[in-house]
């Protein structure tokens, strides 16, 4: 069966079946994660059956974000992945369960598992490049939002005389996580699409702490310099 043909599968059950209350974790999402992925595997030998699965398959358990147990999400995950393909899609090749289920959970930021196949590293790469860029910037204040947290700290933007918080403040999500991902990615293409989705969002942030000043139509350079991949 071709790729087309199980993704059309795919996302007709998860439209069915799968609560996508959150709209940053939706069928889009999913979408949107294995174009990435297929631009990453390009030229590779990964098994795109797997990638395209995994990419699907990734957040069918999805916790809030201040859950308790958000760390458990992956690994719940690829139990319930493994139970649908077994279940549902009894004709998808057995052989590869195993591959689709660690990808599944190693692609989780908070769970921490290493990535060891080819596949899981794409899946988690091409995951996280969604944190990134325009569409990251919209996720992050979406979800926080959602959350009822503050966009930031008015008087203190970066965090220079307090400890980052980022269940208080959406600005604080940057260092804590989103500018450490660049150095994370798995792939070479992964980690060249990161450095260069966060040098928008470095953008971002001098913008606002130059409007915090009171300029209108600048960045701020001492922010630029210390944030961006790579000094530049």
């Amino acid at each position: 069966m071709s790729l087309i043909l199980w993704q059309n599968r795919f996302e007709s059950w998860l439209h069915e079946t799968w609560p996508q209350d959150d709209k940053a974790h939706d069928v889009a999402h999913l979408r949107r994660v294995w174009q990435t992925a297929q631009r990453i595997m390009k030229g590779s030998e990964a098994d795109e059956l797997v990638v395209l699965t995994g990419c699907y398959f990734h957040d069918i358990v999805n916790l809030p974000k201040n859950h308790p147990e958000r760390h458990l999400a992956s690994a719940q995950a690829a139990v319930e992945a493994r139970r649908i393909l077994q279940e549902v899609f009894p004709d998808f090749p057995p052989q590869k369960i195993d591959a689709v289920t660690h990808a599944v959970h190693a692609h989780s930021f908070s769970a921490g598992i290493e990535a060891e196949t080819l596949e899981a590293k794409i899946v988690q790469d091409a995951d996280r490049l969604e944190s990134l860029g325009a569409i990251g910037l919209a996720r992050v204040f979406y979800v926080s939002g959602a959350l009822g947290r503050s966009l930031f700290d008015s008087t203190d933007p970066l965090g220079r005389d307090r400890p980052l918080n980022d269940a208080e403040w959406a600005l604080d999500h940057f260092q804590k996580k989103l500018l450490k991902l660049p150095e994370q990615m798995q792939t070479p293409e992964g980690r060249r699409l990161a450095e260069y989705n966060t040098h928008f969002l470095v953008t971002y942030m001098a913008k606002l702490c130059a409007e915090l000043k009171g300029d209108f139509c600048g960045l701020d350079e001492d922010v630029l310099q210390e944030f961006s991949p790579g000094g530049q």
